[in-house]
């Protein structure tokens, strides 16, 4: 009993500690429970598929849905760039940029924001606009949250909130 007492109070005792920790310095989180293979196929869906062959972008729109590995992101409208030199519908994916009711899953985690920048070659998505990460039972938000693909990290910054479930016991 005496155990049980001592665990809830250190629990209790970080999750006072642990919020004032967060909105003070950012957070520093794991993401998503796997690192990503950037290099994988890109497959995209949506309602509207509009072509700019000038500036090599592509402009999808209404409920698109865009996969890669096991990432899934979903969005109102997505603006595809394409690595210079290449055309639009020919070449190499650069940049993603998503706007408008941005959900971003990856394994377990699932994060929300207005809009997120997923620049390819880096391997780093950047979520900006009222971000809320769940994790589990557990949820953060800040205004912006950069992710990199390859650890599986992620850094919340801007008035960062917590949520967390104590465990039971």
């Amino acid at each position: 009993m005496l155990a049980s007492v001592r665990h809830l109070l250190l629990i209790l005792g970080l999750i006072s500690i642990l919020p004032a920790q967060i909105a003070a310095q950012g957070a520093q989180i794991a993401f998503g429970g796997l690192k990503q293979d950037t290099s994988l196929p890109v497959e995209i869906s949506a309602d509207q598929l509009q072509v700019d062959q000038a500036d090599g972008t592509a402009v999808f729109s209404g409920n698109v849905r865009i996969g890669q590995g096991q990432m899934r992101l979903s969005a109102d409208k997505v603006l595809v760039e394409y690595a210079k030199g290449n055309g639009a519908g020919t070449g190499r994916i650069s940049r993603l940029l998503a706007t408008g009711n941005v959900i971003l899953v990856n394994g377990p985690d699932a994060a929300q924001a207005r809009e997120a920048i997923y620049s390819i070659d880096e391997g780093r998505i950047v979520m900006r606009g009222d971000v809320i990460l769940t994790q589990g039972d557990n949820a953060l938000s800040s205004e912006r949250m950069v992710i990199n693909l390859k650890d599986g990290t992620a850094v919340m910054e801007g008035r960062v909130k917590s949520i967390l479930k104590a465990g039971e016991n």
